[in-house]
């Protein structure tokens, strides 16, 4: 009995040195994790995952040229940049609870991408609220890894929302692929939360809201050898508060602007500048998408219709693409039927893969209603050598056609020469206005791009 009583008591005075404190000298459960390497990512997980944490970093390297612009054209500078470098840490602290934060520091400035806090306690759903994606475009969606260009497409730039603060319910289950959500402004950068908090402080002003809902069809949802995706997204939207003209105006106005499909040229030829007295916009979207082994394409149409207070008509803003790659030798695409969009390739050969991409894309702001903002056509040819799971090099070679009212927020661009022979960035005064007008050029682009 004794003896019994002596290892009990052992036993208990070995546990409590075994207990594990945190900072605030309160006891915590307390797991073993096992540190590996999945696919090139870091990851510390419990024996029977029911703990996770990972990170996700990403460094792209750009580099661009430019040649062919017509005479008349403003310079257009080549160069070189950081496009991103991001660094994510991601974790499932229980099999329940999800939690994200993902920053990107390219070129020297912050910027905040994900911040997420999501529940996965309701089978085939998840809620989650944060900043994150809004959930309409499978372009915009997509991660940058797994774009087949290494820019999206125009009209995926200029209109497809990007990150909001905001909560979101998705439900995905087989073939079917649901969502919905409410989002404010934009949180990024300091520049941005400035204006909110101006128009906060002076103004007295609304954050601006979003609701945005998608469904995706998806056949073949668990073949590997092809798949398809057929989606249609809506947004109802008002003027949201991290634009700098609500900023210093307290006015609702909205802008949509693109630059062409390249983040090395910084001009943006089509603009919309300030619409001022927005009430709400329309978003809307159709987009099919697929994959057959090796093959993988892709097209949107999109357009937005931008409501003013007080006027009878709507402006009507829209684009579209169409795009597709290959993978050369033998290599698969693949799809992630629960995020509806595209995936890491498998690899073909043991030293990797090589696709090779197509795409052809439209943008058209000249319907907008206090005068054209211009439109424009881009095609584009892409390589991209994949190799391994974490190193990647792309190609680019794109012919950018610009007409004659893509000038730039405020006149801002040349875009063709007057009756004098003048370069003007007057398009009224662009002479032959049928003849040869716009700004029109090459670039060849290449990016080094590396995951860990």
């Amino acid at each position: 009995m004794a003896t019994l009583c002596c290892f009990g008591a052992f036993a208990t005075a070995q546990e409590e040195e075994e207990a594990q404190y945190n900072q605030y000298g309160v006891k915590v459960d307390s797991k073993k994790l096992v540190a590996e390497a999945q696919d090139g990512i870091l990851v510390l997980r419990s024996k029977d995952n029911s703990y996770k944490i990972w990170l996700d970093n990403r460094v792209q390297a750009d580099a661009a040229v430019f040649w062919g612009a017509p005479d008349y054209a403003d310079e257009i500078g080549n160069g070189a940049q950081i496009r991103r470098a991001r660094f994510a840490v991601k974790a499932q602290i229980t099999p329940k609870w999800y939690g994200e934060v993902d920053m990107d520091m390219a070129n020297g400035v912050f910027e905040l991408k994900d911040a997420i806090i999501r529940y996965d306690g309701i089978p085939y759903t998840e809620i989650q609220v944060g900043n994150f994606k809004e959930f309409f475009s499978i372009q915009r969606n997509n991660s940058s890894r797994y774009l087949q260009f290494m820019e999206r497409p125009m009209v995926a730039q200029a209109l497809a929302p990007s990150r909001h603060i905001g909560a979101n319910i998705k439900f995905a289950k087989d073939w079917l692929w649901l969502s919905g959500g409410a989002f404010f402004q934009t949180i990024d950068n300091l520049e941005t939360r400035t204006f909110v908090e101006d128009a906060n402080k002076d103004f007295g002003v609304n954050p601006g809201i979003s609701y945005t809902g998608k469904i995706v069809v998806m056949p073949g949802w668990d073949q590997k050898d092809w798949g398809l995706h057929f989606a249609a997204a809506g947004s109802y939207r008002t003027p949201k508060v991290d634009d700098e003209a609500v900023a210093t105006s307290g006015k609702p106005s909205v802008r949509f602007s693109t630059r062409n499909s390249n983040g090395m040229n910084r001009k943006k030829y089509i603009d919309t500048d300030e619409i001022t007295n927005t009430d709400h916009d329309i978003l809307y979207t159709a987009e099919v998408a697929g994959y057959w082994k090796g093959l993988r394409w892709e097209g949107a149409y999109m357009a937005d219709d931008n409501y003013v207070i007080g006027a009878k008509d709507c402006s009507h803003l829209w684009g579209w693409y169409a795009q597709a790659g290959w993978l050369l030798f033998g290599g698969r695409q693949r799809y992630d039927s629960n995020g509806a969009k595209f995936t890491r390739v498998q690899r073909g050969q043991s030293w990797g893969d090589i696709e090779l991409c197509a795409r052809y894309e439209f943008i058209d702001f000249n319907g907008l209603q206090s005068g054209p903002a211009g439109a424009a056509e881009a095609y584009a040819l892409g390589l991209n050598y994949y190799i391994n799971n974490h190193c990647k090099i792309m190609v680019n070679y794109q012919y950018n056609n610009n007409d004659r009212y893509a000038n730039g927020k405020g006149n801002k661009f040349y875009v063709g020469t007057d009756a004098a022979g003048q370069p003007t960035k007057d398009y009224t005064k662009v002479a032959n206005a049928a003849g040869k007008s716009g700004v029109d050029y090459s670039m060849l682009s290449l990016r080094m791009e590396i995951d860990f």
